[in-house]
């Protein structure tokens, strides 16, 4: 039904835009979030229950929302209803911000996939921290902050900025992710260096798990010398992938808007996400847990991603072009994928 009959509603708010549909959606999730009768009835039909234990965190099932879904945390009680096992924030920064001239946000319909240069776009880490503590009931499911760098700040300045992020945040996030890969902040990449990585962890890690979130673009040795530094400074996971420079794989009619500046998301990025994956879980021995995230379109995809080796899975642009359902169907493609791995050890 989602397929069929609300996406293409969604996708002509505001004569197509996908920002603008993306903003409805999100006024009425939060709209839902303040309603607890209706909340129930969502949750009854959507949560699956397939509990584990990463990084010191019980998640209630391993399938979580990505960042940049919900940047402002304006709608977080509906997506534990919608059957997300964690929920992810964010990307927030130090200073509010509002992000790269519109339009940023682009769907690209045949190829299932998404092109954004949002800028991190927020309202500070400040506002995050106020209406996270006024939530009137816990969660109920883990919750994730994703920090990144105030576009002003320069990059010697980086590692304060991230740490005034996280210390207004930090009571209130179950753990943090470190976004150093993100395409659309200019240098932010540069962040995933060895000694610029090392300073930023050698700041952050303690109290709370923290992980890193990586970029798809990364060699190998890149990727194997980021590894090195999150080990030595005690990282708690990484998170495998963020979106793509490149553009490989996309349907023939989407290479026009694909061309657009910006990060691409969805399942053009699946097989190199999966790579990135097994290269982390290979290169460390599986001491570092890795949450996928790129490309999960269906439910096969969570499943494959898991069989690569990670240990949490996130949804974003699949949910866009799938809707709730795939949330409940890859939380169950996941518990048959561990069952399978379980049989054969």
């Amino acid at each position: 039904m989602f397929e069929r009959v609300v996406r293409p509603g969604l996708f002509r708010i505001g004569g197509g835009d996908a920002e603008t549909a993306h903003e409805w959606t999100l006024r009425r999730l939060a709209a839902l979030s303040g309603r607890p009768t209706l909340l129930a009835g969502v949750r009854s039909r959507y949560a699956v229950s397939a509990p584990r234990t990463v990084f010191g965190v019980r998640f209630p099932n391993p399938v979580g929302l990505a960042a940049g879904m919900d940047k402002n945390g304006v709608a977080l009680p509906a997506w534990p209803a919608l059957g997300f096992g964690f929920v992810e924030v964010g990307t927030v920064t130090a200073r509010p911000q509002p992000g790269n001239p519109r339009p940023r946000l682009f769907r690209l319909r045949d190829s299932e996939a998404v092109v954004n240069r949002m800028g991190f776009n927020n309202a500070g880490a400040g506002a995050l921290a106020a209406r996270l503590a006024a939530l009137p009931r816990p969660l109920g499911v883990p919750l994730g902050i994703s920090l990144g760098k105030s576009k002003v700040t320069p990059l010697a300045e980086a590692v304060e900025d991230y740490l005034t992020s996280y210390r207004a945040l930090r009571d209130h996030g179950d753990y943090f992710a470190v976004n150093v890969s993100s395409p659309n902040t200019p240098g932010l990449r540069a962040l995933q260096d060895r000694e610029h990585l090392d300073g930023l962890l050698a700041a952050l890690v303690g109290e709370k798990p923290v992980l890193v979130k990586i970029a798809p673009d990364l060699t190998d040795p890149a990727v194997a010398e980021l590894l090195e530094v999150c080990l030595d400074r005690g990282a708690a996971g990484v998170i495998a992938t963020n979106t793509t420079l490149a553009r490989d794989g996309l349907a023939p009619g989407d290479r026009a808007r694909g061309a657009e500046t910006g990060g691409l998301s969805g399942r053009p990025l699946a097989a190199r996400a999966r790579e990135v994956v097994a290269f982390v879980h290979r290169e460390t021995g599986g001491r570092l847990p890795v949450i996928g995230v790129g490309g999960i379109v269906d439910p096969d995809d969570a499943a494959r991603m898991v069989d690569a080796g990670a240990s949490l899975v996130q949804l974003y642009t699949g949910f866009i072009y799938r809707g709730p359902a795939l949330v409940r169907a890859a939380v169950r493609a996941v518990a048959r994928a561990d069952r399978g791995a379980a049989r054969m050890v």
